[in-house]
């Protein structure tokens, strides 16, 4: 979960580094990966009961906003794209 977490702000700044839309897009895309992965971490410790349901839902809504968040600044690079 660490690992996971840390990759998605990691491949965000790299991304940023690139200085070119489509590779920043290609590491936002990344990020989000991680982003699934995680949820799919949470599922396997609420399934071997090391987190409750009520933490399971609220693991999965915050990491849903972030996905939310990373998907709206995809849409806008990939406008951005578009427009250059």
């Amino acid at each position: 979960m660490r690992r996971a977490s840390r990759y998605v702000t990691h491949n965000i700044v790299e991304g940023y580094g690139r200085f070119h839309h489509r590779k920043n897009i290609q590491y936002r895309r990344i990020s989000r990966g991680s982003l699934h992965e995680l949820i799919d971490q949470f599922i396997t410790a609420f399934d071997e009961t090391y987190i409750s349901e009520e933490a399971l839902e609220i693991y999965k809504k915050q990491v849903n906003s972030c996905l939310a968040i990373l998907n709206g600044y995809i849409n806008y690079l990939k406008r951005r794209l578009n427009n250059d």
